[in-house]
């Protein structure tokens, strides 16, 4: 998919605050001089064709009696796709990554209780029969993270 000038103005504007009234999307149309339907239909269609996969709020997991985990596992190359599958299955996981060495599978757990951590690891251990290594966060640093469209 190409991206025209109003995709990527779409698309940079998503990354910051939606307003708090009872039509957001509305209201950043408005701002970017778009009717809410035609951006609605953009993003769709922006997700649909991947260049976005997810949009949605980013919650302090922590602030709210929950727990955010990062994991790895070393997943044998030819069973990579099946694990994955596995892996992704529960919705505890927030994200996931291939990298290209020994712990080859990293993935994000975001539970609603610090217990879940555990739980999802050792379920995603039984399903796949494959240690899950886990990294809790010791401390926290906002990098105010934005991708220019």
């Amino acid at each position: 998919m190409k991206l025209d000038k109003t995709d990527r103005t779409i698309l940079n504007r998503m990354q910051d605050d939606l307003p708090l009234v009872s039509h957001p999307y509305a209201a950043v149309a408005k701002e970017l001089g778009l009717t809410e339907d035609d951006l609605l239909d953009r993003m769709s269609r922006m997700k649909d064709a991947r260049v976005i996969t997810r949009f949605g709020p980013f919650f302090d997991a922590a602030a709210l009696g929950g727990a955010f985990c990062l994991c790895a596992m070393a997943v044998p190359t030819e069973d990579f796709e099946t694990v994955l599958t596995k892996v992704n299955a529960h919705p505890e996981v927030a994200h996931n990554y291939e990298r290209t060495h020994r712990l080859n599978m990293w993935f994000v757990l975001a539970t609603e209780t610090p217990e879940g951590i555990t739980n999802t690891a050792e379920a995603i251990e039984r399903e796949t029969g494959i240690a899950v290594l886990q990294f809790p966060k010791l401390q926290e640093f906002f990098i105010g993270f934005r991708v220019a469209a």
